[in-house]
Formats: C-alpha cells, structure tokens, sequence
C-alpha cells in the first residue's frame, strides 16, 4: 500500500463562539518570507488567568439548555427534575463571581495546539501557570492538590499548582486551547478497560456497556457529559480521547471511518448508549432518566492485538473552556452570564419534605430517621460536623493508639465536604459534598465507637457501609453533588474550624445549617437506594 497520511483528528470546523480579551501582546514579525505571530508572554498569563476564572463561575448555553430540557420533559422524575431546578439555580448564583459552581474547583489543565509559526521564547508551561495561579490565588477557589514529599508524605501545595499543561504542535500561525478544570469527583470516574476483538459486535458491546454503565454510579454528580472511545493507538491515547471528547472537543469529527485511520463520532452509538443510561434508572442522582445528558462515542484504530476502551464524564460542573490567539487578538470562549434565564418561572412540583432537627440528641435523630423509607426527601436544620478523608485518617490513628473517638463525631451527623475559600462578608465559600465512597472503609468501625452515626455526601456506596448501618443502626443520607454555590448562599448560616486546623479545606469543621437537602439513601434496616435500582 502507498504511503498515505492523514490528521489523525480531523475536526472539519470550529462554531465556538468567542469574546476578544484584547489586541495586546502580539505582534507579527518577519523571518525571511514568513510571517511569525510573536506572543508576548504576558498574553498567555492573561488568557490563562481569565480562562480559569471564566470556566470556575460559569458554564456553556448549551449546558444550561439540557438542564432546562429535564425539567420540561414530561418522562423525568421528581427527583430528576428537583437536581436539574437546583443546578440551574447555582448556575445563577455561580455567575455572581463570588461563589464558584463547585466547591471542588479542580485540577487546572490546558490542552494546547501550537502553530509552527508561533513565537513565545519562553517555557509557555510556565507563564500559563502564573495565570492558572492568579485566579486561584485571587478569587474564592479551593486549594486541592497535595505534593509528594516521600512515598507517603504529602502536604498541599497552597496554589493548586501544579497544573497539567499538554502542548503540542501544528501547522499555521495560531495557538489553541482547551481549558479544564476537573474535580476529583468526576475525575475518579474516568475508566480504562483493556479488551479484545470480542467485544466488536453488536451484542457484546451492548452487554458491555449496559454493565459498566454501572461503574459511573452517581458519584461524580450527574447528569453526565459521557464520553466513551472504543480502540487507540496506546491506551494513554485512548484516555487523552476521552478527556476530550466528554468536553466537547471533538464533537466536529467526521461521522464515517475510512482507510487512514481518522478519528469518527459514532452517531447511531451515541443514541444507542443514551437509551442504555436512560433505561438504567439511576437518573440525575436520585432516580429516574437523567443520568446523563448526552453520550459521544468516539472510533479510534488500534493494534491487532489490543483494544482499549476508555469511558469518562464530564459532570455537573461542566468546566471546558476554548482560547485561541491569533493575528487578530487573544480570544476566549464565551460563556453564558445569564443562567437564570432558563429557569422557569415556578419551580417543579414536589412532595413536602420531612424536616428533621438535627440538634437533638443522637438517638433522637435515629429514631426519627427510623421512622422513614430510602428515598424520603429531607430538610436539615441545625449542626453537622465536616470531615473528610485526612480527617478521617486521624480519627482512626487516634482509635488505634487507644484514645477515644471525639465526642463531636458521635454527637452530629457528619458531612464530607471540604470547601472553597470563604467570599469578604458571607459565612462560607462554595460547600457542596464530596465522594462519599472513599470513607467507606472507616465506616463499621467508626460506628462501633458510636460515631459516624448518620453521614451526609454524595453518591452510592459499598455494601459494607449498608451492612454496617444495619448492624449499628446508622443512616447514610444524600446530598445533591453540583449546586455548592446556593448551598453556601442559602443553606450555611456559620462555619467554625474545630479540630486539625492545619490541614486547610480537610480540617474538621462544625457548620450550622437551614433547609439543607438531602434523601435518606441507606437506612437503619439494611436498605439501600442505589442497591434498589440497580437490579
């Protein structure tokens, strides 16, 4: 066969829509007969602080559209219905500046594409990691990485930093971007599976996703941007596929493969595998349709041999931005300021929720809960004890070495959160929950020392917490991952730091809360929601 190469991803056009920052920092030069776009390095500083700012307060149109579309579906649960109004809701609280979207603000990344006839003279790494600095630095976002200093030493890095920078080059005088920033949550519910030519046909496949759909769960707050890339060339090519694809990166791919091997979107997958997630019934969190909002299926080629199989999401927080420089000026996605506009004008129907006082003694808000079925919405009022899983970590060296548990881990439900910087004048920064999966393990014992009697986060959990709650007479309650913004605007009246204040965002907090949501998820009888709709 003749020599035949072909752009591995051929993305036929780009319908982003993008607001100019600025016509500064660049300036085109001649070298010989070319012309050379010279970018002074304080344009990538510029664009990299405002990208990092714009994606931590505000989201895509077309993202805000499929939460409003959930609403007015007809199909859609209750449940459904209530997570979609309230992400809506924080969406137009998020775009104030003060709050972000999400608590967990992420891990900065940028992709980057540069042209051949682009000129920094700098390590570009380094000038896109002072602006990702700046914005976490200057506005209310959290401190979520940890450095290594041994094997099992860590601390945090007190910035963010570092950040994960992929630059790569092209052909032409212009530099692209594509910003994210993810959070652990979704992040954890990125998957690589190695398989086989066996899994190509119809059958098979189908079966295979129905199955590993389960893997999302809901820990990562849906509704999902879900991604999923079927062979690669490496399975660290696979990944990077999928990164992009649940961002929307590549959504304008050619829909047909042919003999070089280029990259397609599967459409008729795409809505095969959108039926499968809406049939699952795991829904928007809580039950129903909406586990994802939509699906992209990208066909990659691969070895005879392998067949890797990447699956990711991108969550309720949809963070991708787009940049590009150019002769004409530095140029940034724009994003939507007026989210409250798609929301309708009376909220959705819903049953009265039980509300349950969480001042009163430990027993008291047991029996109470006892008193209620997996599923029963509920308004929290009074104190919960934030702790997560440093915090956790301590608890249990302190029960190791015979001391006590702490009398506020057995007096107060417990929240696993850790939160945003708190704004000038308000009692919290963005707070919503994290992954309630990674305490599982602490749970039967902590309860056997009369702690973590009633726990609140997010997500479904392991079978062992159910049949610790059993055994202990414990509640796993859930609260709805995404809308952090209007849960520190509207649901936190005080944070007070309580114990291992020099962890930062993973000390042990005591909060006092008002109409705070949540569901019962996992009783005191051995009953589990997401269990239930599982099989």
């Amino acid at each position: 066969m003749a020599f035949n190469y072909a752009e591995p991803f051929q993305i036929q056009k780009d319908d982003t829509q993008y607001k100019k920052l600025t016509s500064d920092y660049i300036k085109i030069e001649k070298l010989g007969d070319r012309e050379i776009l010279t970018v002074d390095p304080k344009g990538l500083e510029l664009l990299a602080e405002k990208a990092m700012e714009d994606v931590s307060f505000m989201l895509r149109s077309a993202h805000l559209q499929s939460l409003r579309n959930i609403i007015e579906d007809p199909e859609a649960t209750d449940n459904d219905r209530f997570v979609a109004y309230n992400l809506l809701q924080n969406a137009a609280v998020a775009v104030e500046g003060a709050l972000p979207s999400c608590q967990d603000t992420g891990t900065a990344i940028c992709v980057a594409k540069k042209g051949e006839n682009v000129y920094t003279g700098v390590d570009d790494a380094e000038h896109l990691s002072q602006g990702i600095y700046n914005t976490f630095h200057n506005k209310n976002l959290r401190y979520s990485q940890v450095v290594p200093l041994t094997m099992f030493d860590e601390k945090n890095s007190g910035s963010n930093l570092p950040a994960q920078i992929d630059i790569y080059a092209k052909k032409g005088d212009s530099y692209e971007f594509l910003f994210l920033t993810k959070g652990g949550g979704s992040a954890n519910k990125t998957f690589l599976y190695q398989k086989t030519k066996s899994l190509l046909n119809e059958k098979s496949l189908t079966e295979w996703i129905k199955t590993s759909i389960l893997d999302l769960g809901t820990a990562a707050c849906p509704p999902y941007h879900l991604a999923l890339v079927i062979g690669g060339t490496s399975a660290e090519a696979t990944m990077a596929a999928v990164k992009k694809a649940s961002a929307k990166y590549y959504d304008n791919l050619p829909t047909t493969g042919d003999e070089t091997g280029r990259a397609f979107r599967d459409l008729e997958w795409e809505k095969k595998i959108q039926k499968i997630c809406q049939e699952s019934a795991i829904g928007a969190q809580f039950g129903g349709k909406y586990l994802t909002h939509d699906v992209r299926v990208i066909r990659l080629p691969r070895h005879a041999a392998s067949c890797p199989v990447g699956m990711g999401v991108s969550c309720s927080a949809d963070r991708n931005i787009k940049a590009k420089i150019t002769k004409d000026g530095i140029f940034l996605e724009q994003l939507e300021t007026n989210p409250a506009r798609f929301l309708p004008e009376t909220p959705p129907h819903l049953e009265k929720a039980v509300e349950i006082d969480l001042n009163k003694p430990m027993p008291e808000i047991l029996a109470e809960l006892s008193k209620y079925p997996i599923k029963t919405r509920l308004k929290l009022n009074g104190t919960l004890i934030v702790a997560r899983d440093i915090a956790h970590a301590k608890i249990k060296e302190l029960l190791d070495a015979g001391k006590p548990m702490p009398e506020y881990f057995k007096n107060h439900p417990i929240y696993y959160a850790g939160p945003a910087k708190t704004p000038e004048g308000m009692p919290s920064g963005s707070f919503g929950p994290t992954t309630a999966g990674r305490m599982d393990v602490y749970v039967d014992e902590f309860q056997s020392h009369g702690g973590s009697m009633v726990m609140l986060a997010k997500g479904n959990r392991s079978k062992d917490v159910t049949e610790a709650c059993k055994k202990h007479g414990g509640f796993y309650l859930g609260s709805i991952g995404g809308p952090a913004a209007i849960l520190a605007k509207e649901n936190i009246k005080s944070v007070e730091v309580v114990d291992f204040e020099e962890l930062g965002m993973e000390a042990v907090r005591k909060i006092e809360v008002k109409d705070f949501p949540a569901f019962i998820i996992t009783d005191d009888k051995g009953s589990d929601f997401f269990a239930s709709i599982s099989h």
